[in-house]
């Protein structure tokens, strides 16, 4: 599918245009509205990310993620508004689950693909999707955004994990919310791991003090950013993640030459946590670093060792939080395994147009619902926290 490249003049003196690459954005212009001064920096939705996802070939055509930008320029021709979109024609990276929507939909005669999605590519992490500075240009960007599904002929525009502020925003403009649930740990201004360990209950400590003492059984752990960095590190991580990843998704969504260009333009907000056993490196765990949050994104190993996967990936993220002062680790999608580490179950959401009325309709019932069970399912976690119920709120 080939959107047009234009949709001219818009409200508030603004010239939207979709693009189909960040090389037709400057990156100053990208970045000034992706990470503004004085906000939490969002490594995910920063020019150097999104266009090395490009720029390898992860997305583009033959992928199912079509590169469709929405940028907006004012009277004078400065980028005042960006909206990160793509042409979908599956759903699949996404870690929204829509499928059951477009069986549904495709049964009723109609075709839910092409669809379009602003999102992060393959990460599930909450972060700002609206790059505007003001509460008016983000609304005219979600209307311009609505009209181009409407002018392309799409079944619906999806924005998955937008913070709190953009999903008032969104609900405002008639988006449908939906709601799920991820796994987040967050720092108590902890000075060490044992401080964070005397706010669990008694048993839930031992539990993990004796997790974490099986899983350094022969093992040697580094951490690694920035100028420590080696080739031979990549080699081993995107071994891990080859292996894993064949695994959990049947293919891995990105190749070899994304990570060369992550190392490239963004090695200093990289932490790669490494297990090496015998002097051999056997598993890595890849998570990106913001101004207030570690991002754990991918790991995988190249042998079996007890509870490894734990101490990599959740146990190694508190550390390097609590040694960094950040604020929280968010550990991706899905896995009820992270609360007995300490990660509590915290909502997370999306906002979903649908052109067709009816299905739009029925869509938001189920939604309604959905939110509910949710919610119910997490209070019903929290009451199963390991922290000791004596700590305040």
């Amino acid at each position: 599918m080939a959107p047009p490249a234009d949709d001219g003049d818009h409200p508030m003196a603004l010239t939207v245009q979709a693009v189909g690459s960040l090389d037709e954005v400057a990156r100053e212009d990208w970045d000034r509205l992706a990470n503004p001064q004085g906000a939490e920096f969002d490594p995910f939705i920063s020019w150097d990310f999104l266009q090395a996802l490009e720029q390898s070939g992860c997305i583009g055509e033959g992928t199912g993620w079509l590169p469709r930008h929405l940028i907006a320029r004012d009277a004078r021709g400065d980028l005042v508004g960006s909206v990160p979109l793509y042409v979908k024609s599956h759903s699949m990276g996404e870690y929204v689950f829509d499928q059951a929507w477009a069986d549904a939909y495709e049964r009723a005669g109609g075709r839910y693909y092409p669809k379009l999605l602003t999102a992060v590519p393959f990460s599930p992490v909450t972060g700002r999707r609206i790059l505007a500075a003001s509460a008016d240009l983000r609304h005219a960007m979600i209307q311009a955004t609505c009209d181009m599904a409407r002018r392309w002929g799409v079944s619906g525009w999806h924005v998955n994990f937008p913070t709190g502020e953009q999903r008032s925003e969104l609900a405002t403009a008639g988006l449908l919310p939906r709601i799920d649930r991820q796994y987040v740990w967050r720092n108590r201004s902890y000075n060490s791991y044992d401080d964070f360990l005397a706010d669990l209950s008694s048993r839930k400590r031992k539990a993990l003090r004796k997790e974490r003492t099986a899983a350094q059984s022969g093992i040697t752990i580094e951490h690694l950013s920035g100028e420590e960095l080696r080739p031979e590190h990549w080699d081993v991580f995107y071994a891990c993640y080859q292996e894993t990843g064949s695994r959990k998704w049947g293919f891995p969504y990105l190749n070899r030459t994304y990570f060369d260009l992550l190392h490239q333009r963004m090695a200093d907000r990289v932490l790669l946590v490494m297990a090496k056993k015998d002097g051999r490196y056997i598993a890595a765990a890849l998570n990106l670093v913001g101004s207030h949050a570690l991002y754990g994104r991918y790991w995988g190993k190249l042998e079996d060792h007890p509870f490894l996967h734990f101490e990599l990936c959740y146990h190694q993220a508190i550390d390097a939080a609590i040694a960094r002062g950040l604020h929280r680790v968010e550990a991706g999608a899905q896995g009820e395994h992270k609360l007995a580490r300490g990660y509590a179950p915290t909502e997370v959401h999306s906002a979903h147009f649908i052109e067709n009325e009816a299905f739009g309709q029925a869509v938001g019932q189920y939604l309604e619902q959905e939110r509910a069970a949710v919610r119910a399912d997490i209070r019903a976690q929290d009451a199963d926290s390991p922290f000791r119920k004596d700590l305040p709120e």
